[in-house]
């Protein structure tokens, strides 16, 4: 669903393995205030999108899936990421790790591409190994490889792919080894010397969905312990207002700084919260879950103009409001709220979105929402008002959801596409390309904008829950 700060026909074998989790996603906390009934009178318009409609946009995602992903064999294979502008690879680390097939697999076999899922598969259990002098980003790899290959492995039954997964996770194991048991946010894979000391929420608590189905599907249930600490001590630091902060020492437990937020180094840690309740039955999770989101709505929850609802930043220990900032990672916030139960402040939420991404044609990395300004200009790819619009398109069935991913997906590809792939933009009010197409494309912004279009029938929502960069991971066990 989220990044912390950087620069990021349904198989057989997927329908017939899904199974429901326990639990239902948890109703809103009683202490959460009553949203506003101060709602906007009239809903911008969007475009009408019918069952007839719908099909052929999701034939046309399918159809650019195909072309980025051609374009990355002809000019990356093997590499971590295509540059689409100037066809040529790029890799985060002085070796490749496959980032781009490993996050692909799961949205190639989901949208019935079998040929280039073989391709994708082919390369990982036949290039990709770990047994590398490389210092790597826990959080990013955790969230793109293990993830990846945890849902690879699901929806296929390879093992090879669950012991690349093990053998992944096995390595990653040693940046949990603090004197808090906040995770390090590097590791060197093959001598596990761990660095980096400054972190954040996003990066500590951001772990246990991959760590945990790794512990449930090897049986090793350190894998788990491990990362749920981290969780629990992240939360354990809020404070006495309820609220966390974006940089915490992972040695000592203080905040290096104070500022909250669900923006970027935040974000997918209160999304873990919820999902991992939903995925394990954790109920320690939705406790946290239960005593965050209260003060996440108290304090960082912003009314604009007439009745808008945005979230902005705030001081974690007083709750004074900080910034009026809102960007392209915070629009993962309407689907977390629609997961959680709270379909008005989630769809109040994505009308903010929408209009955000009409300022200039597709949205900004970040928005000054009370001057309606763009503060940081650049567009990654990103997937999260996608995702928000599919996830309420599943709890509403409003096809005014459709509608904005239209709106979306045709800006998208309008401004992004290149003969070889499609390209980041250093500024949206341009639309000025930038020679970037991460791997998060293939494993999140299409994948949200098919399942937006396709039958709900492609996918058990309910059976599965999403990691933050959107690999589904079901219970079988």
């Amino acid at each position: 669903m989220t990044r912390a700060l950087r620069t990021a026909p349904l198989v057989a074998a997927l329908t017939l393995a899904l199974s429901a989790c326990t639990g239902q996603p948890p109703a809103p906390a009683a202490a959460i205030p009553a949203a506003s009934a101060a709602t906007p009178t009239a809903l911008a318009e969007v475009p009408k999108v019918d069952d007839a409609e719908a099909a052929r946009l999701a034939e046309q995602v399918r159809a650019e899936v195909r072309h980025a992903w051609q374009g990355y064999m002809q000019y990356a294979k093997g590499h971590d990421d295509l540059k689409p502008i100037s066809a040529a690879p790029r890799d985060w680390y002085p070796v490749p790790l496959l980032m781009t097939p490993v996050d692909a697999l799961d949205t190639l076999l989901l949208l019935g591409m079998d040929k280039e899922a073989n391709e994708a598969r082919e390369l990982i259990v036949s290039q990709l190994s770990f047994d590398q002098d490389i210092e790597v980003q826990n959080f990013e790899v955790t969230i793109r490889l293990l993830g990846g290959l945890l849902s690879g492995y699901q929806m296929t039954g390879d093992k090879r792919l669950l012991a690349l997964a093990d053998d992944l996770g096995t390595r990653l194991s040693p940046v949990f080894d603090s004197p808090t048991g906040l995770p390090y946010t590097h590791v060197n894979l093959r001598t596990g010397k761990v660095s980096g000391k400054v972190s954040n929420p996003a990066e500590t608590g951001t772990l246990l969905l991959e760590f945990g189905t790794l512990a449930k599907l090897t049986g090793k249930q350190a894998y788990y312990d491990k990362a749920k600490r981290a969780l629990a001590e992240t939360f354990k630091r809020r404070s006495k207002i309820g609220l966390v902060g974006l940089g915490i020492d992972v040695e000592t437990g203080t905040w290096t700084d104070a500022d909250s937020s669900i923006a970027g180094g935040i974000d997918s840690y209160y999304e873990y919260l919820q999902k991992c309740w939903k995925l394990f039955g954790d109920e320690d999770c939705k406790r946290m879950w239960d005593e965050s989101i209260g003060p996440v709505n108290k304090y960082l929850a912003d009314e604009v103009r007439d009745g808008e609802l945005w979230y902005g930043h705030a001081d974690m220990d007083s709750g004074k409001r900080t910034a009026t900032t809102y960007g392209a990672l915070d629009a993962f916030m309407p689907a977390l709220l629609a997961l959680g139960g709270d379909l008005d402040r989630s769809k109040r939420l994505q009308e903010s979105g929408l209009k955000m991404w009409r300022l200039h044609g597709i949205e900004p990395e970040s928005l000054d929402y009370a001057a309606m300004q763009v503060g940081s200009p650049g567009y990654a790819l990103r997937p999260e008002i996608v995702e928000s619009a599919y996830y309420l398109h599943h709890y509403t069935k409003d096809a005014r959801y459709r509608g904005m991913g239209k709106v979306f997906f045709e800006d998208f590809v309008r401004a992004t596409r290149t003969e070889h792939g499609f390209a980041a933009l250093k500024d949206v009010r341009t639309k000025e390309k930038r020679d970037s197409m991460e791997s998060f494309l293939f494993a999140e912004t299409f994948k949200y904008y098919y399942l937006l279009f396709a039958p709900a029938t492609a996918l058990d929502f309910d059976g599965i829950v999403f990691n933050t960069e959107a690999h589904p991971l079901k219970r079988t066990w």
